[in-house]
């Protein structure tokens, strides 16, 4: 609580944002702000993410305004609806919705078709015509600020504001130095192709947002709120705990609550992943985002819609570019030193060739010279990278898979060692008594009621499996002074007998001697006044997708699986064997599970990573530990959501592999983009040095491969079958 009231989150639309160089300087700038504690700019969303510290909120919000004008005048900032999802942000069809968004941005592209057109007539006919001198000058001038003005215009804005090296000014100055020697033609013609490919940029980048955006098209845009007998259709915000929704078949669930009247089959993929619809009735729980598929159910609400299912994955998603993945951040600092390296490297090979070689002229060298400026645009690794990390992000959520940043997802890329607690992530979690074995002279019954009263108190599914098979009252003011011993059980008086319970390490410390049954499962001991009065042994089932998930992980590289766990040593080797796990640890405390992560770090390369899998409420200080902590069974689990820097949203081990299935092939499109944007302005930097490249050449290589690598970012949103790969 006192994070909240220390500081503020609040989120922004960025409308109008269209470059990703753009966003980063927006992102920088702001974060220097005073009050502002955190800031980041998602270019996919365009969604501006701002952490102010308390008493700050309006004069950062008043300099972030004035910082995003005089950086990009033409963006504007846009207060997001609280609770609005990557889709809500564009759902509206008021004046600042979708609607008007959409047609504003189609007005844009129609515009600017017709003004490129005109330009690229006037230069065909400064071309065409029999003119020269002063009146082809004055056409190809006019053609050139029809098609190249606002870029001229922008690069003279950001000079005097200190921007000096962006893409306006390097385009600009190549394309006004082309005049300067005479090269008219030249001049217009790179302009036009330049501004041609940036409309072809835009488009792509666009589309790539939408197939994002699509992904996560999860936020039910209304609620079916029941008043008396009659229904209303309201805004999920507008709903509270406690009030009664009518969801109807083929409707989203609006928000998360429990069944009061009806049964249904639910969709849950755009949460869990899971293809198969799930059977629900009366007293089940639903949440936000689940698609209703044939009956009427009446629900009661029992969280806003803030704290929703579906809201805190939104939120999750959206705010996992403030979390960057070491590539990110490296070619942002690579395109800060980058392009003045290459303007510097520019006036070099204009200046010094020409007084250096004989022969050589100004007007050839510095024509080569602004050759190396158009190349040296940084557009391609700026904009293709982010959107590649947020469309695997994008993947793994509809895959049910929640990955809080792409630093999170680049680790999962270098991941050797998989360590797996045992109850709850390998094995259902659902125990039964499958086994009772009393001392001599006492029943079978006898000692089912005596540990189920032991184990009254107790929240553990041990002791809720042994109340079950009990299956009688308990009167719990025959038990007293109960006393909870951490790793080893419980002592309780009841009805004035002092009775233990737990396991074998309980018993050594009380010195009581115990039998082993011979049945595999965790076993319970029970003593009554110190006298050993027998044991139940208690199975815990595993999950069907467990071992195929452990095959699958070996497939993916995964070098070694081990898995930690409180239970004996006899159940814990039973499930190791059955799984195929490579190493197992039993009878650990938490603190013991923390050594071995430990422990398994000193062992690994440098560049290894370590997963850690484990339920995210018990397992906290391991998940906190390893590389990497992935918390199973989120779904609709507060403490799993905040423990782990992974959630499953339900509770399939083979998840694990597909997150690690995406997270190398997103690495794999992302270095791709890298080499090929970094390669190919390689080679046409040397040719244009040595004269071979001209400024078609040249732009192509700056416009040109930015939009093939977004189009190659677009290919991380397919999910990959890395079982049957």
């Amino acid at each position: 609580m006192n994070t909240i009231q220390q500081s503020l989150k609040r989120q922004w639309i960025l409308e109008g944002l269209d470059c990703a160089n753009c966003a980063m300087k927006i992102e920088d700038k702001v974060k220097n702000i005073e009050g502002v504690s955190d800031c980041s700019v998602n270019f996919a969303t365009k969604t501006l993410t701002m952490e102010t510290a308390a008493g700050y909120a309006e004069s950062a919000l008043f300099e972030a305004e004035r910082t995003v004008t005089a950086l990009e005048p033409h963006v504007k900032l846009r207060a997001k609806q609280a609770g609005a999802g990557l889709k809500h942000q564009h759902a509206h069809t008021d004046s600042e919705g979708h609607s008007h968004a959409h047609e504003h941005e189609e007005n844009n592209t129609r515009r600017t078709i017709l003004r490129l057109a005109g330009g690229g007539i006037l230069a065909a006919a400064g071309m065409l015509l029999p003119v020269g001198g002063l009146t082809e000058l004055l056409i190809f001038l006019l053609a050139y600020f029809v098609v190249g003005g606002e870029i001229v215009w922008r690069a003279a804005k950001n000079i005097v504001r200190g921007q000096v090296f962006d893409e306006n000014f390097l385009m600009a100055l190549a394309t006004i130095g082309a005049f300067a020697i005479g090269e008219y033609p030249e001049g217009v013609a790179v302009m036009l192709f330049y501004q041609i490919g940036e409309l072809f940029q835009g488009l792509a980048v666009n589309r790539s947002r939408r197939s994002i955006t699509a992904l996560m098209d999860i936020r039910p845009e209304s609620a079916n709120l029941k008043v008396g007998e009659d229904t209303r259709r309201v805004s999920p915000e507008e709903v509270s705990i406690g009030d009664r929704i009518v969801v109807k078949p083929g409707e989203k669930v609006p928000l998360d609550g429990i069944i009061l009247e009806g049964s249904t089959m639910m969709d849950t993929s755009a949460l869990t992943g899971e293809s198969v619809p799930r059977s629900v009735g009366l007293g089940s729980t639903v949440l936000s985002g689940f698609i209703n598929r044939n009956g009427v159910i009446t629900v009661e609400v029992t969280k806003t819609f803030g704290e929703s299912a579906v809201s805190k994955i939104l939120e999750l998603v959206e705010n996992a570019s403030s979390h960057k993945a070491k590539t990110e951040n490296f070619i942002r600092k690579f395109a800060r030193s980058y392009t003045p390296v290459v303007v510097i490297t520019a006036l070099i090979l204009a200046v010094v060739p020409p007084l250096l070689i004989s022969g050589a002229t100004f007007s050839d060298w510095i024509y080569r010279a602004l050759i190396f400026l158009v190349i040296s645009c940084p557009c391609a690794l700026v904009v293709s990278i982010p959107l590649g990390f947020f469309g695997g992000i994008g993947a793994a959520s509809k895959s049910g898979i929640l990955i809080k940043g792409s630093n999170y997802l680049e680790a999962l890329g270098d991941v050797k060692v998989v360590v797996f607690d045992k109850t709850g992530t390998l094995t259902k979690g659902q125990f039964k008594v499958t086994g009772i074995f009393p001392a001599e002279g006492r029943s079978e019954n006898e000692l089912l009621q005596v540990a189920a009263y032991a184990e009254s108190h107790s929240s553990h599914p041990i002791a809720e499996s042994i109340r079950e098979a009990y299956n009688a009252v308990i009167n719990n003011k025959l038990v007293r002074n109960y006393n909870e011993i951490s790793g080893h059980g419980i002592e309780v008086s009841v009805e004035g007998k002092t009775v233990l319970a737990g396991n074998a390490r309980l018993m050594e410390r009380e010195g009581i001697p115990y039998r082993i049954p011979a049945e595999a499962g965790t076993t319970v001991h029970i003593a009554i006044d110190k006298q050993y009065a027998g044991s139940l042994v208690i199975a815990d089932e595993v999950k069907e997708d467990a071992a195929r998930a452990i095959q699958a992980l070996k497939r993916l590289g995964i070098t070694k699986t081990v898995m930690l766990t409180g239970d004996t040593a006899s159940v814990a080797e039973s499930v190791a064997k059955q799984l195929g796990i490579d190493e197992v640890y039993s009878e650990l405390l938490p603190q013991h599970k923390v050594e071995q992560i430990e422990r398994l770090e000193s062992l690994k390369a440098q560049r290894e990573k370590i997963i850690f899998v484990g339920d995210g409420i018990n397992d906290t200080p391991v998940l906190a530990r390893a590389d990497v902590g992935i918390a199973m069974g989120g779904l609709g689990s507060d403490a799993a959501i905040e423990a782990a820097d992974i959630v499953i949203m339900n509770d399939e081990p083979s998840k694990i592999a597909v997150a690690i299935g995406i997270a190398k092939r997103t690495r794999t499109i992302v270095w791709q983009n890298i080499i090929f944007a970094l390669g190919v302005k390689a080679i046409f930097l040397l040719l244009g040095a040595f004269g071979y490249a001209t400024m078609w050449e040249a732009v192509f290589s700056d416009v040109g491969v930015t939009i093939l690598a977004v189009l190659n970012s677009v290919r991380a949103l397919k999910v990959r079958d890395v079982f049957h790969s």
